[in-house]
């Protein structure tokens, strides 16, 4: 899809615009008539784009998050900033650590998103009312899929997506459906979720697949359809915190009957956390079209070994988890991943915010060897150290210990949080300026890489998901190895069985499973919240963090049941990795190569070539960090790490910051549902409020304590 823009589409885009200026107003007459759009298929499917690119443009959804809410605010992933009780983010991410009567409804960059997700819809419903106007609308809804009534599916598609995310973030919001409709007054999220799946599985056998025709994943495919039904169901079946201030019978289904409920917690704040009591309903609804994808996804491929060959230089690849998130840096296969259900794509060397803010870090400027990358997103310690088995292929291909500087160099990082861009330990490593193959460093936003919006994976492990809480924890299990076996070498974990004893359950093996699939991607947040996970997640991961920080101020590292050491300090040097290997950007650690400080953890070092690129750097030799002790604690006194000294190895602090950082790495995280809070049983508050802005031209209240005006 990458930036179509024709003049019909221009002139669409000028009419679907009139009626999307204010926050909620998705009122638009004269946006679209049948005749202009669907005059023909391509005036049809150009429409459609400008919608596509309405969400594309709307990148805090997408790409950062809510403040980078959704990969800081979990019990895995963590962010660069300390925190502060005065931020917005922090507050957002920590679950209002000091009541959400104090937070100020208007900050934070969903004051946007909310309105940019309306337009995108007013888009949808003036292409579907147009469409369901047309005089031979059954016919063409008839049959096989054909090209009408794909792209038809497609809007429908579009448009729920849309509703799936503003009622994952605010809850109850308008449902506005027709053009002109003025999206104003609260809809039960439940009666939401229940229209978009039911009219999903109207389009559905109507859409093609990807490979079908010249249908591919960078646009809304039956797949994808497949997968977002299953998607809203675990979401409308799942848990979540509902308001308790909108009356006995606001709550209905899709049916207008009143929804009873499972309720985990007490009431708090006019707020209760539960599930709706019917959930299981919705799960069959979710195994029979997720089941539909897994039996066919046309051309996705869900890759069980790495297609590529080890290259000239002798780099190891040898990660079919990897390979997908290379796909995306657009350079193989038009930037298209093979696993890609549906993928928002990015103009190459025009555009993205990943690695920018989201992906491997750099302290380097605009105009540097790679540009700046924040680092926003980092990983906690205790899942980096503790929680992934070590012999797990996506360890390393999704967390990194080094960036850059941005002046061809590997850049260690550190825990200390005032180091912009190389502290605050771990950090995602599935995006990053490096791994593109000529990449543009004049400016941070340039990356062009593009978005993977869901991936096959995530279908299996929805179905496997669905299944196991049904009860059927044999093909559960089949559906959890397939996804996890294929991330060890030789496609075999010897040790699975151990794995789902050690969680407890098929189902929480399924759950753990997509925090190692999806980390960095902004999943963690909300399977936590959707599973009843989250009030119980919250005390583990402070107590977690607390003993980790604790012993390796008493003992020099934390310990951890795996094997691994978390350290106080490592010891690096940096070296000449093309003299060395041939090669300075590092794939897979070769078997045996485990010891080799260059070479392990995998994945990192840096471009081959930045000189070509950046002339300035052209004469740099010695780019990578060769780094002992992360893994294993060395005595700084010993007669170990005096060696290395005579080596050339500096001593680097490691873990050893932690502790000046202790609320940002403990004890505030999630502070907003504490323990006191999880012992009385109170709903953890995770939703967004409503702006002013919209609480005045939409008839509609906060719930959940905030704020009712600025």
């Amino acid at each position: 899809m990458k930036k179509i823009i024709t003049t019909a589409m221009a002139a669409a885009a000028l009419l679907f615009m009139a009626g999307c200026a204010d926050d909620l107003d998705t009122s638009s007459p004269s946006v679209v008539d049948k005749d202009f759009v669907f005059s023909d298929v391509q005036s049809a499917r150009q429409a459609l784009y400008y919608g596509y690119q309405t969400l594309q443009n709307n990148r805090s959804v997408h790409s950062v998050g809510y403040f980078w809410t959704p990969v800081w605010g979990s019990d895995i992933e963590d962010a660069q900033d300390a925190y502060s009780d005065g931020s917005a983010g922090c507050q957002e991410k920590t679950l209002y650590p000091g009541g959400t009567e104090n937070y100020n409804i208007n900050s934070g960059e969903g004051t946007e998103v909310f309105g940019m997700l309306y337009q995108t819809i007013a888009v949808c419903n003036s292409l579907i009312n147009a469409f369901e106007e047309k005089d031979d609308f059954n016919e063409i809804m008839t049959g096989e899929p054909n090209d009408l009534s794909d792209i038809y599916g497609q809007a429908v598609a579009l448009r729920a997506t849309c509703y799936w995310e503003l009622f994952k973030w605010y809850g109850d919001v308008p449902h506005a459906l027709k053009t002109g409709e003025k999206a104003e007054g609260l809809t039960s999220r439940f009666a939401i979720a229940d229209y978009h799946i039911q009219k999903l599985r109207e389009v559905e056998p109507h859409m093609y697949r990807v490979g079908e025709g010249s249908t591919r994943a960078d646009v809304m495919n039956r797949t994808y359809v497949q997968g977002l039904i299953g998607r809203l169901c675990l979401y409308d079946g799942g848990y979540t915190t509902r308001r308790t201030d909108l009356g006995a019978d606001f709550y209905v289904d899709g049916e207008g009957k009143t929804i009873t409920f499972e309720d985990w917690s007490v009431e708090k704040n006019k707020a209760k956390y539960g599930r709706r009591a019917d959930w299981k309903n919705l799960y069959q609804i979710a195994e029979q079209y997720l089941q539909e994808a897994v039996n066919n996804h046309g051309s996705i491929q869900l890759h069980l070994t790495d297609p590529r060959s080890n290259d000239s230089n002798g780099r190891e690849y040898g990660n079919p988890f990897q390979y997908a998130f290379q796909q995306m840096h657009c350079g193989v296969s038009d930037g298209l991943a093979d696993e890609s259900v549906y993928e928002i794509p990015m103009e190459y060397n025009n555009g993205a915010d990943r690695p920018a803010y989201i992906g491997r870090p750099s302290r380097g400027g605009n105009g540097d060897a790679p540009c700046v990358g924040c680092g926003q997103d980092r990983v906690q310690a205790w899942f980096y150290y503790g929680a992934f088995n070590p012999k797990d292929l996506r360890r390393d291909a999704s967390i990194t210990v080094t960036g850059s500087d941005g002046q061809g160099h590997e850049d260690i990082q550190s825990f200390n949080r005032s180091n912009w861009g190389c502290g605050a330990g771990p950090a995602t490593n599935k995006w990053d300026w490096n791994r593109l193959p000529a990449p543009n460093t004049n400016s941070y936003g340039t990356s062009g890489i593009n978005v993977s919006y869901m991936r096959i994976s995530d279908i299996y492990l929805m179905l496997a998901e669905v299944k196991a809480a049904l009860g059927k924890d044999g093909e559960a299990r089949s559906l959890l190895a397939t996804i996890h076996n294929r991330n060890y070498v030789g496609g075999t974990d010897p040790d699975f069985d151990k794995f789902i004893s050690q969680c407890g359950s098929v189902w929480d093996a399924v759950i753990q499973e997509r925090a190692f699939e999806f980390l960095g991607e902004g999943v963690r947040r909300f399977d936590l919240i959707r599973t009843g996970k989250l009030p119980k997640a919250a005390v583990d991961v402070r107590k977690e963090m607390t003993r980790i920080i604790d012993e390796v101020e008493a003992n020099g590292y934390a310990q951890f049941a795996n094997g691994n050491q978390l350290p106080k300090y490592v010891w690096t040097k940096m070296v000449d990795a093309r003299s060395l290997y041939g090669y300075r950007l590092t794939g897979q650690t070769p078997a045996g190569k485990e010891n080799d400080p260059v070479l392990y953890p995998g994945w990192r070092g840096q471009h081959d070539d930045w000189g070509s690129l950046y002339p300035k750097v052209a004469g740099v030799a010695e780019t990578n960090v060769a780094i002992k002790g992360l893994f294993n604690y060395i005595d700084e006194n010993s007669a170990e790490a005096k060696a290395l000294e005579a080596e050339g190895y500096e001593k680097k602090p490691w873990g050893v910051d932690m502790n000046a950082y202790r609320d940002s790495y403990a004890t505030k995280i999630l502070a907003g549902y504490s323990d006191a809070d999880y012992n009385a049983k109170n709903p953890p508050i995770y939703l967004l409020p409503f702006t002013y802005n919209t609480l005045t031209t939409s008839g509609i209240t906060n719930g959940y304590g905030f704020r009712q005006e600025q």
